[in-house]
């Protein structure tokens, strides 16, 4: 629908993002959207979006999970990145083939500042070292040709390895690691952190990433810029000068071998034609991150779920702030106090229209009459839609050992549909049942659920919504086992 009704988005123009909370559901998303035509839909989960996520883990520590889930903990990358743009405080004097050059403090600090703003550590730095030689270059004047000189001064290996240690080539992800584990560099980049916070984020293996930690890779790696980034623009700096080079030769041999007044070469000897001749299309370019955006909506689903620092991932990546936002506080892991208004707000999402969900389609009568006061024994206000139908099978308990019989019997009965396991990791998955846990399960449908011990889910408003979420997967029938 927003395809074709938002204009922004007409003729696949701007870019669409579509986020869900996990794999099995941009599997069940993928086979949606291309029966619909709708290919050119980039969809992804947060861990997608981070080449980190591909090996995070949970972050077992609650304490630390709610402290990096803190939008502000990104406000630590400016400084982290900044100690490595100081310029030197001290003057050097460079020799060169006509005269010496006085490289003074002042002249460190106007080559610093001339980057743009916008510019990544990374990519910045060739921008600063060429600021650097214009200012050597003209405290010289006219005592030397400026490309020799230019070349000379780049030449001096004091000034290269000065340079280097003042501004040298970062990696994001060593970055956030030395905030992990070296405590003096985050107390000075996150000075509001207290010691004991600062001693609860320290960790012995700085690259042991989690979930939690993937929104602060994010912002360093958009402020840091690929380190690469240097190398792969005199390689092609380089081979564009060969082809030039080539061209010229060729040109030059043509012209020179040309005896027909008329026949138009002499328009080869125009710069602007020359430039033509030169192909840069097979020449190394940055890639890019098809996922980086910007793009012109995003919808997210689950979104409940999502941390302040998370919302910062899909804040970078929509500059138009147009997003479609799908989630149910009564399925919120943590808890969701706040209206939907006033939490997209805060984030800095204005003009928020809600649609509230009030009929349930999916779910029988005879299952939402069961899952209804197990969510509102810990969250009273939770929105509970009314189920408009009747399944006709009675939500079925038992003991967990009759767990095989119960799927077994139903795949004998049903020749087709979908029965998922819920709870019990270690059953067998085949094409027609599936075994996850709640977390995985959320977003998904199936024909048949089996609740396996969802006593042993937990307690508070996290067990109670992983059991409300596991029981409403269910489009017919729901059973549940628990011990005897």
């Amino acid at each position: 629908y927003l395809l074709y009704a938002d204009p922004r988005l007409a003729g696949h123009r701007g870019g669409l993002l579509f986020v869900g909370p996990h794999e099995p559901y941009l599997a069940y998303v993928a086979d949606v959207l291309p029966s619909l035509g709708e290919e050119g839909v980039l969809t992804c989960t947060l861990r997608d979006l981070v080449p980190e996520g591909a090996v995070a883990h949970t972050e077992i520590d609650p304490e630390v999970a709610q402290l990096k889930a803190s939008a502000r903990l990104a406000d630590a990358i400016e400084p982290a990145v900044g100690l490595y743009e100081e310029p030197p405080t001290e003057g050097m004097e460079i020799e060169t083939p006509w005269t010496d050059v006085w490289l003074a403090a002042s002249d460190w600090v106007e080559a610093f500042e001339s980057r743009d703003p916008g510019t990544p550590h990374n990519e910045a730095r060739d921008e600063v070292w060429a600021a650097l030689l214009d200012i050597l270059v003209d405290k010289v004047g006219d005592v030397a040709p400026a490309e020799a000189l230019r070349r000379a001064l780049a030449s001096d290996e004091e000034l290269r390895d000065t340079f280097r240690r003042a501004w040298p080539i970062l990696d994001h992800a060593e970055l956030v690691g030395d905030l992990w584990t070296v405590p003096a560099y985050l107390r000075r980049c996150a000075p509001w952190l207290t010691s004991e916070q600062v001693h609860r984020l320290q960790r012995a293996d700085p690259s042991a990433w989690t979930v939690s930690d993937l929104p602060l890779l994010d912002a360093a790696r958009l402020r840091v810029g690929d380190p690469q980034a240097s190398r792969k623009s005199r390689q092609r700096a380089a081979a564009l000068t060969e082809q030039r080079e080539y061209m010229d030769e060729v040109v030059d041999y043509l012209l020179r071998t040309d005896d027909d007044p008329d026949s138009g070469l002499s328009l080869l000897r125009r710069d602007s034609i020359r430039e033509s001749l030169v192909d840069d299309s097979g020449l190394p370019v940055a890639e890019r991150d098809p996922l980086a955006g910007p793009f012109a909506h995003v919808i997210v689903d689950e979104a409940q779920e999502l941390t302040d620092a998370e919302w910062q991932l899909l804040l970078r990546r929509c500059p138009s702030r147009s997003f479609t936002v799908v989630g149910d506080r009564a399925q919120a892991r943590g808890g969701f106090a706040p209206t939907w208004t006033q939490r997209l707000e805060s984030l800095g999402l204005h003009d928020v229209a809600v649609a509230t969900l009030t009929v349930n389609y999916r779910t029988p009568v005879e299952v939402m009459t069961a899952a209804e006061p197990v969510i509102h024994a810990v969250l009273p206000d939770a929105n509970v839609p009314t189920s408009v139908r009747h399944g006709g099978v009675p939500v079925q308990y038992g003991a967990i050992e009759n767990l095989d019989e119960i799927v077994t019997g139903w795949l004998a009965t049903h020749a087709e549909g979908t029965a998922c396991v819920i709870g019990a990791d270690a059953y067998p998955a085949s094409d027609r049942v599936l075994s996850l846990t709640p977390q995985t399960a959320k977003g998904l449908e199936f024909d048949l659920v089996v609740l396996v011990d969802p006593d042993g889910f937990g307690s508070g408003v996290e067990g109670a919504v992983d059991r409300y979420v596991s029981m409403t997967r269910t489009t017919q029938q729901l059973v549940i086992l628990g011990a005897r």
